[in-house]
Formats: C-alpha cells, structure tokens, sequence
C-alpha cells in the first residue's frame, strides 16, 4: 500500500519550477518560459481540477515539444517529470518509470535541485507498486538525501513513512514500527502533513493485524479515523480504515461492531452524490414542464380577457375567439404528449448507452488483460530460451558425438520454433495496440524477392518444391514504402505456401497494375498446388491460432498465427487480402499495395569480408548480472577469438570505463540498481564514442527508439539469433 504524495510535493515543484524561472535569462527566454509554465499549467488544472487526464497528457506534449524547440532542458525535465505523475495516476506505472527517468537524466546535468528529488521519489514509489522493493530503497534513499541538503524535513518524513513501508512489506514488522511511531510523535494533528499521520496510525494497526493482536490493531485503526475525522476528513481513508476495523472485530468475534463498521464502509461508498444529482436534474426538468404549463395558463386567461372584451363589439368575434382558443389549447396537449414521448425515449437512449459503454469498457478491459498477459508471458520466456538456445548453439559448434547431433539437433529445431511463436505473440499484440507506424523508405522490389527466395533455398529443397518467380519487368525503379511489413507479410505467405504443397509447385508473380504519376499499384500473387483449404474454415483461416484441422496442426506443425499477421499488416498499409482455395488442389492468396515511385539507383555490390578475422583480437566489456547469460555470451564473443571482461552491474562498469577501454560494451538494459539505460547516459559524460550495444529481453519493435534515445548504438533482443548477435558486433567492430 502506497502513502499518496499531496500539498507539500506539488508545493515544493511549484516554488523551485517558479523560482528557476527569470534568474540568469533573457526576456525573451522569459517569454518562453512563461509559455512552457502556461502549457503546464493547464496540463495540471485539467488533472487536479477536472480529473481529465487526456488534456493533461496532451498540454503537457505541447509543453515538451516547445520546449525542445526552444533548448530549454530545465524545463524539458519539469514536463518529464509532470507527465510521469499524470501516468502514474492513470496505474501506468511502466510509462511513469520512463519519463520519471528522462527527467532524471537532464536534472542530474545540473546540480542537485528538489525536483531530482521529487523524480527520484516517484521512481521509488513505482518499483514499491511493481513489488521491486530493493530498487525502491534506492531511489528512496536518494530523494532523502537531496531533502536532507535542502532541509526539507516534511518531505524526508513522507519518504521515512515509505521505507516504513518496504520494511513491513519484508516482515521487519520491529523496525517498521519504530518507523511509523517517530512519524507521529513529528507530525501535528493540524500539520500539513496530517494525511501521514493517519497512514502511519493505520499502518501499526496493519502490524498488529498480521501478528493476529487483533485489540492492539482496533485501538490504532481507531486512532487513524479519529485523527481523520478531526482534521483533514479523507473520505478514501475512511473507508480503507472502516473496512479494515470490520474484519478485525470480526477476528475479535465481536460480530455486531464488525457489522456496525460494515455498514458505515458501505453506507459511504453508496453513490449519495449520483442520487441526488438525479434527483435535482429530474426535478429541474419538472419545474421547467411546470412553467410552460403556467405560461400556457395566463396566455388563456389573456385570451379569455380579450374575448370578453370582443364579446361587446361583435359576436362572430366571439365564436372565432373560442375556436382559436381550442385549437391552441390541442396544439398544446398536441406538443406536450410528443414531449413526453421525446423525454422518454431519449431516457431510453441514454440508458441503452450506458450500458453499451460499459460492456464496450469490459471488452477493452478484457483485451487489454490478454495483451498484457501475452506481453508478459512472452518476455518471462525470452530469458530461460536464451539459455536453452545459446548454450544448444555452443554445444552444436563443439563437435558432438554422432549419437547427440540428433538432438541437439532436436533441441535446436524446438528452440527456434518456441522463439518463433513467441515473435509472433509479441506481433499480434503489437499490431492490435494500434501503435503501428507506417515506414517510408526507398527500396529495389527485386533484391527485396530475391533474398526472400535465398532465405527459403533450404525449406524448398527439402519440400521438394518447384519454385517459380514471374516479376514484371516493367518494374525497373526503386518504390517508395515500407519494405518491413511487406517482407513480414511475403515471408508468411510463401513459407506457407511450401510447407503444405509438398513434391508440388509453388508461383509467387508481382505485376504492375497501373502507374500514375508519382504512384505505382502492384499486385502480389502466391499460388501453390498443395492441401488446399476447406471451404468451410475459409472464413475463420485468417483469426489467430486458426489452421484447417487439428489433423493438419499435428501434421504441418505451425502457430496459426502467420495468416493473422498477414491480414493486420495489410489493413495497417491501406489493404486486404484475397483468398481462392479447393481442398486437395491448392490455395492463392492475392493483394494489392500502393507505392510512391523512387529514383533508379544503381544496385551496389557489397563488399564480402571474412566476419571471423573483424573479431579476432577485439576486447569486449559484458555487463551483464545473470549468470547463465554472462557464461552463453562470453563464450560465443571468445568463440570468435575476442577477450571477454564481465562485470554484474552498472555502477562498476561506469567507474571501471572510467580507466579502461574496449573495441565494444555488451549492456544489458535490466540490472540492479541503475539499469543500463542509466549507465549508458553516465557513459556517454565522458566517453561518447565508444559502442554500446544493448542487449534485452523485452520487445525490439516497441522499445528500440527509447533504447537508442539513451545513447545505446544498437539492440539485439534475446534470445539472439547467433549470426544476428554476430553480424550486429562486426558492423560496429569493422568501422573501429
């Protein structure tokens, strides 16, 4: 459970951000500035104020893009740090640690300020809420120690109360308790900080729970709700603490007490408010209903004042009198029954509405829950599959008795399967978060195909496939598009293609369908003489983990996923896919996309070097702390003929590049204490031209940019694909 910061945070960040403004600046910084603090300032108001938490992170985007504009990297670091709480309030505590550490980063380039130590405080209460407490005691520990320089005692007894916390979370329940007890006897009932107080109260009553002295744990949840029923009424405290004296008397057996805190926790939590906001604005409708209805009397009276009046002059006057006045008092009752039934019917709307926003909310929910579980599960396997792969690898380069080549050879064959599938979870997940960015780059149509075709030389000799390309020849220039996405979408379409059309033919044709101006529309078709597809599954065959039968996925192997990618990719470019099948005689796939034409560059003819001799000789710095992964990766970089230095941290490897130097460094992004990303910022103080090369478990197509935002060189993810791990260090040890 974590102490919510409030007054004295936002407090502290309001004077020092004010104060760094106008001092050793231009007026026309000033003005600048002023800009930067206006954007902040309504990025908050919408926060605080109006709980509206999508205009704050969007102002506070316009705050961070002017500032950048302008150099102005104090404030840079304000709106980092702004935009850090905005997420942690929204319980994204990933997205907070990253900003949280982009403010880090530029505060730490000036001397030591209270908003370092706001970061380094909000970073430690995101790894308390991941359960990561030992970096939290870190970064606890940092905030203290820049409180304690600029004597702001409140704020270091807010951080005691949290380190209070971590310790009661290990189960040192004495040390906690002495903890929370010195942060009542310095905290006033009246002081700022009463909200501590009552946590603190609250925590011991928590202490006392857990060792089951359930009388000691009553007296000081009591303590808590009368210190927050006299001075600062948090209504959220209340109920935490109403709901926790329940089930203590309910441990106490003292039943009807625990039922009187029972219903005082749910008499609170009623929506009292939504109720009687109801109320009003039904009865505001019923007054407004009222005062047409007065307004339409006195008009009759009016009219019956009028006819009486006619009455002496004539009486058809009369009599045409009356009959108007009929005729409005039907248009009247005409227009206050269609009233009714406007009133009521949008009542209805409003009602089906609110329940379609809520089962739209549970479907997102739900979704958002499997991309998360997928995203999870997927990362968790990555690193004992790095081990699995890397050391089948180095077994395979060993010379294994002919009895253990098959499997190891088995074992290699599972290995990349399993990376395989999980690729193409990370994949799915990825195109269903609807953060897909579209490439433009210029790229030959034909090199493109003919190192897709050498890729699957092996796959179509040992299908026995007769293979054909028919590329129109008209296309003789580069296009203009995203060649990644259409090597994904190929590469799935054509592996399929040859594994389900054994001893049979596949024809994969690109023609030009028309070309317009500075555009150019192909068409792709992959035709085969396989399986075929059964009419039946045709419409389910591009949904996730979908395949023909169960028959087949035993056969053929395979995720059901390939097909899936092929039809997001395509929808992400603007297209679809066609599909034409009959069971037993084959299967075509057809689509079109539409690209800018490019310039006839000259094809360029690479230069073929020895890899081995641009290792031989190199020295390699590792820092890496889990130890099967420091023995697979030292072993494949001296494999090579490279020397090896391992070091299991990234605040030694700082000091030790200080004095030593290496053709590469090897990081790894998650490390204890300061991660890599955070080294790597160190490093590049002193030493910006040595390579870096991060080395991560997590996603490379989410996370690459922010990596190399960091100052890293490149990235290869685990588990790395050795000629992967080995092409990327030769293209940085070839330019050393």
């Amino acid at each position: 459970m974590l102490l919510k910061t409030k007054g004295i945070f936002a407090f502290i960040l309001f004077l020092v951000t004010i104060s760094s403004f106008g001092q050793a600046l231009y007026k026309e910084t000033t003005k600048i500035n002023d800009s930067v603090d206006y954007y902040l300032e309504i990025a908050l108001f919408n926060k605080e104020d109006k709980n509206s938490f999508n205009k704050a992170i969007i102002y506070t985007e316009k705050a961070i893009l002017f500032a950048k504009a302008n150099d102005l990297e104090p404030k840079l670091a304000d709106c980092y740090l702004i935009l850090g709480g905005i997420y942690y309030d929204l319980q994204k505590p990933e997205k907070a640690i990253e900003h949280f550490i982009r403010s880090i980063n530029i505060y730490t380039k000036e001397n030591p300020n209270p908003n370092l130590a706001l970061s380094y405080y909000n970073l430690g209460k995101c790894y308390l809420e991941q359960d990561k407490q030992e970096l939290s005691e870190i970064y606890f520990k940092k905030a203290a120690s820049i409180y304690q320089e600029f004597e702001f005692y409140d704020a270091i007894e807010l951080i005691n109360v949290q380190k209070g916390i971590i310790q009661k979370n290990k189960g040192n329940f004495l040390e906690a308790e002495a903890i929370f007890k010195k942060a009542i006897n310095n905290i006033s009932n009246q002081d700022a900080l009463a909200d501590t107080k009552v946590e603190a109260f609250f925590q011991l009553g928590e202490i006392q729970f857990l060792n089951n002295n359930f009388s000691a744990a009553i007296e000081h949840y009591n303590d808590a709700l009368k210190l927050n029923e006299q001075s600062i009424y948090n209504i959220a405290l209340e109920k935490k603490i109403l709901k926790k004296l329940s089930r203590a008397h309910n441990k106490n057996s003292d039943f009807k007490k625990s039922n009187e805190y029972l219903e005082r926790y749910v008499k609170i939590s009623d929506s009292i408010s939504q109720f009687y906001s109801k109320y009003l604005s039904e009865n505001t409708f019923e007054k407004v209903e009222f005062d047409k209805q007065l307004e339409t009397i006195e008009n009759l009276d009016k009219e019956k004042k009028n006819q009486q009046k006619t009455l002496r002059f004539s009486k058809l006057i009369s009599i045409l009198s009356i009959a108007l006045i009929s005729i409005l008092s039907l248009l009247s009752l005409s227009l206050y029954k269609n009233n009714k039934i406007r009133i009521t019917t949008n009542k209805l709307l409003k009602d089906k509405n609110r329940e379609l926003t809520k089962e739209k909310e549970k479907v997102e929910k739900a979704s958002k829950a499997r991309a998360e579980f997928l995203a999870t599960v997927s990362h968790e396997l990555r690193t004992p599959l790095n081990a699995i792969n890397g050391i089948t690898y180095l077994l395979l380069q060993e010379k294994p008795k002919k009895s253990q080549l098959n499997y190891l050879n088995s074992l290699e064959f599972s290995g990349k399967y399993l990376l395989n599938f999980i690729n193409d979870i990370l994949e799915i997940n990825r195109l269903e978060s609807d953060k897909v960015v579209v490439e433009k780059i210029s790229f030959n149509l034909n090199e493109l195909i003919e190192n897709i075709k050498v890729s699957f030389n092996e796959f179509i000799v040992t299908n026995n496939i007769s293979y054909v390309q028919n590329i129109d020849k008209s296309i003789d220039y580069n296009i203009i598009g995203d060649p990644t996405k259409l090597s994904q979408i190929l590469i799935n379409l054509i592996n399929n293609a040859i594994k389900f059309s054994k001893n049979g033919e596949v024809i994969f044709s690109v023609k030009q369908q028309k070309a317009e101006d500075n555009l150019v529309t192909l068409d792709f078709e992959i035709k085969d003489t396989g399986i075929g597809i059964p009419s039946e599954k045709q419409k389910d065959i591009f949904e996730s983990f979908s395949q023909g039968s169960v028959e087949i996925n035993r056969t053929y192997g395979g995720t059901g996923l390939g097909l899936s990618i092929v039809k997001k990719l395509l929808s992400v470019l603007k297209s679809d896919i066609e599909l034409t099948s009959e069971e037993g005689k084959g299967t075509q796939f057809n689509f079109s996309l539409i690209f800018e034409k490019g310039n006839n560059l000259p094809k360029v003819e690479t230069e073929v070097t020895n890899s081995d001799s641009v290792f031989v000789g190199k020295s390699i710095l590792l820092v890496e702390d889990n130890k099967i992964n420091q023995m697979i990766t030292k072993k494949m970089v001296e494999k090579k003929g490279m020397t090896c230095e391992i070091i299991d941290n990234g605040e030694d490897a700082i000091e030790h590049l200080k004095s030593n130097s290496y053709d590469l460094v090897l990081m790894d992004v998650h490390l204890p204490g300061i991660n890599g990303t955070e080294a790597t910022t160190e490093i590049r103080k002193f030493n910006s031209e040595i390579t870096i090369i991060a080395l991560t478990a997590i996603s490379l197509n989410e996370n690459r940019e922010m990596l190399l935002s960091f100052g890293m060189n490149d990235v290869v993810t685990k588990p790395f694909i050795p000629e992967n791990f080995y092409d990327t260090m030769a293209k940085y040890l070839t330019k050393a």
